[in-house]
C-alpha cells in the first residue's frame, strides 16, 4: 500500500493481499481523520458482502471469489464521541461464473485486492460527523452535533 494527499484529498493505492476496509481505516487512523467519503475502482481476490435483515436485526453474509472487479466502491467513514472508528461502504463488483458474467453489489464487510485498488479519500473539512447509536436498529448513524462541536 502507498498513499500521498495533494490538496486536501488522500490518493491511495492498494496492491496484492491488502484489504480494503481496514487499510482505509489504518490511514484515517494515521493522520487523524474523523470523518471523511471516499471511492474507489480495482481488481479483488475475495469480498464479503453483506445485506441487514430488517426482521432478524442481523446481517446475512455473501461470499465471493476469484477474480472480481470492483466497479464502483463507495462509503464513509466517522468516529463516535469515544473516537472510535466506523466505516459504512457499498460496492459492486462485476465476475465471470459458469462462462456468464455476474454482478453483486451490496453492504461491504471486507475486500481483498488482487492486483490493485485505487481509492480517493475525502476528509469532512470545516467540520466533523459523527456516529450516533440508533437502539431501535441497533445500528449507527450520521450525527451533525452542534454548531459549538
Amino acid at each position: 500500500m502507498d498513499y500521498r494527499k495533494f490538496g486536501e484529498t488522500y490518493y491511495i493505492r492498494l496492491d496484492r493481499g491488502d484489504e480494503i476496509i481496514s487499510s482505509i481505516l489504518g490511514i484515517c487512523q494515521k493522520e487523524q481523520i474523523e470523518s471523511a467519503i471516499f471511492s474507489g475502482i480495482g481488481g479483488c481476490r475475495s469480498a464479503e458482502i453483506q445485506t441487514f435483515i430488517p426482521e432478524t436485526g442481523s446481517f446475512e453474509v455473501q461470499e465471493l471469489k476469484g477474480m472480481l472487479e470492483l466497479v464502483s466502491l463507495t462509503g464513509n467513514v466517522v468516529t463516535d464521541d469515544a473516537g472510535t472508528y466506523f466505516h459504512h461502504t457499498h460496492a459492486a463488483f462485476s465476475y465471470k461464473k459458469d462462462g456468464e458474467h455476474h454482478i453483486a453489489a451490496g453492504h461491504i464487510k471486507s475486500i481483498e485486492v488482487l492486483y490493485t485498488a485505487e481509492i480517493e479519500l475525502r476528509p469532512v473539512l470545516g467540520g466533523r460527523i459523527r456516529r450516533k447509536y440508533d437502539p431501535e436498529t441497533g445500528t449507527g448513524f450520521w450525527d451533525f452535533g452542534t454548531e459549538t462541536d
